[in-house]
Parts: structure tokens; C-alpha cells; sequence
């Protein structure tokens, strides 16, 4: 199986014209999806994150983001990479993934977190409660969604959320529901929730030998949960920019495809159409044929 590339949109510095950015995302989604990339992604972040930038950077929301480009695009499939747990509540957040499926033609994926900037949080008024809750209301946010997504409009009661009518229609196009992705790395918990809940994870790629071992980790959970490790697409951030070195990069996806990983997500900086296109013309043949 060939390896799959999705880009992940970090940065929205490069201008101070928002006129700029509508007509750049189109161009880089279009060239993304004509030259066989899979999979776009974007953050769900209030504010930029401040390892990458200023704080007060520009930041787009992410899901009317991937509304436009669903709007011009037919193919590419569309997730955030990832949706924090806070930021919306559960039922509200599966209707706006169905609508997204919907109107795409079933190619929104669901991806969820714990969450984790306590800033934009703070800034915003949106409660940020400890990091154990978090994890709680991550696992109820995936057992509502996925009954939202089920034949089961009744009421549905936990700790932290009380739903009298789990009624979701139209229902997703994507079958039996749109892919669900959990991301992070924590080995206790968050890989834990990927093999009990999710259709695929995504691992920060620090080296291949922490990669294995996460997959190992991973596994072990499948075997715990009786799920099938075989199941779970096996999904990773790449932290720098494959253009820098194209040669260590193309080295580097030989190694993870053979320790199972199935795609590479490609975050750039920079202008994404410009950076479409250059990816496209030196590295997209190159990966895609792994």
C-alpha cells in the first residue's frame, strides 16, 4: 500500500491582507488534491500557538475553513487535526461534523484531543478545567458522537453531559460514520482511547525509534480493548519542512512505512499555495510510490 500525504495548515502569518487568504487556501487545496494528496487538515485553535509564533498572529476558525475548501474541492478529505474537547459542546460538535460530511460528499473525518492551550482559553472566557477532566470528557465526547451517529436517538447520561434526544439527521454520508482520529501520544490514556474508540491515530514523528515504540504501545492496548490493531490507520505529524532536505525526507517515510505508519502529515509555514506547488513538483511521485 502506498504511503498517504495530508497537509496540515499551521500558519496564516504570511500576509496582512485576509483578502489573500481565501484565494491562496483554494489554489494550495486544489493543487493538493490534484496531485494526489488525501488529506487536509487545519488547527482548532483560538489564538496561534506560541511555540510557533506570537499569540496574536492571525488564527482562522477550522471548521468554516474546511467548509470552503469543500466547497472547491471533490476528492480531498477534510478533518481538524484536532478538534480540542473544550472547545465545543459533544452533540453540537457531531452536527457539525455530519454537515460537513454532507455537504462534501462524506469526506469529513472527526478529529478530537484533549485539549491542551490554557491561554486562548483564559482569553476567550471558554472553561479550561484540569487535565484529568479533560480526559473524562474526551471519552464521553467520543461515546455521543458515535451515538449520534447510530440508530439510537435516546437520551444519553455521564458524568459531565446530559442529552435528552441524541437525534442527528440528516445522518453522515461517510459509513457507518466519519472517520474518527484521536490525537496525541500518551501512552496510558490517549493511545488507550484510540484503540477502544477511533478509526485512526496520529503520532508526533520525534524519531522512529519513539514511533515504534508508540505502535507498540498502541498494539498492546488493541490486544487489551480486543480490537484489531490491523484496523487503526496509523497516522503521523512530521515537525519540519520535508522541502529543506527532500532526499532525508523521502529516507525517512521509507523507515516509518515500514514500521506501519500509513500517512505522513505535512505541516508547512509560508503561503500553502506556493508551498503546494513545490511539494508537488519535488516530493508528492517521490512519497506516493513508497
Amino acid at each position: 500500500m502506498e504511503m498517504n500525504i495530508g497537509f496540515h495548515t499551521v500558519d496564516f502569518s504570511w500576509t496582512k491582507d485576509a483578502g489573500q487568504y481565501g484565494p491562496a487556501l483554494k489554489e494550495a487545496a486544489l493543487i493538493a488534491e490534484g496531485s494526489g494528496v488525501s488529506l487536509m487538515t487545519f488547527m482548532d485553535h483560538y489564538y496561534q500557538m506560541e511555540f510557533l509564533a506570537p499569540h496574536t498572529e492571525p488564527m482562522l476558525e477550522g471548521y468554516t475553513s474546511l467548509s470552503y475548501i469543500a466547497g472547491v474541492t471533490s476528492k480531498i478529505n477534510l478533518s481538524i487535526l484536532v478538534t480540542g474537547v473544550t472547545y465545543r459542546h459533544p452533540a453540537l460538535l457531531a452536527k457539525i461534523v455530519t454537515t460537513l460530511d454532507v455537504l462534501s460528499g462524506g469526506r469529513a473525518w472527526l478529529g478530537l484531543g484533549a485539549a491542551w492551550y490554557e491561554r486562548e482559553h483564559l482569553g476567550l472566557g471558554v472553561p479550561f478545567p484540569a487535565l484529568p477532566e479533560r480526559f473524562e470528557r474526551l471519552e464521553e465526547t467520543l461515546q455521543i458522537c458515535l451515538q449520534m451517529w447510530s440508530d439510537d436517538d435516546g437520551e444519553f447520561v455521564s458524568k459531565h453531559y446530559r442529552l435528552n434526544e441524541t437525534i442527528c439527521h440528516p445522518t453522515p454520508l461517510s459509513k457507518p460514520h466519519p472517520k474518527i482520529l484521536v490525537g496525541g501520544s500518551g501512552e496510558k490514556k490517549t493511545l488507550s482511547l484510540v484503540a477502544k474508540y477511533a478509526d485512526a491515530c496520529n503520532l508526533f514523528a520525534g524519531s522512529p525509534e519513539e514511533v515504534n515504540r508508540k505502535l507498540t504501545i498502541l498494539k498492546s492496548h488493541c490486544e487489551r480493548h480486543h480490537r484489531s490493531y490491523e484496523s487503526i490507520e496509523k497516522t503521523m505529524t512530521f515537525m519540519g519542512n520535508p522541502l529543506d532536505a527532500p532526499d532525508n525526507f523521502l529516507s525517512q517515510m521509507e523507515t516509518y512505512k515500514a514500521m506501519g505508519i500509513d500517512r505522513v502529515m505535512v505541516r508547512y509555514v509560508g503561503n500553502p499555495a506556493r508551498f503546494a506547488q513545490d511539494f508537488a513538483d519535488t516530493l508528492t511521485e517521490k512519497v506516493l510510490s513508497i
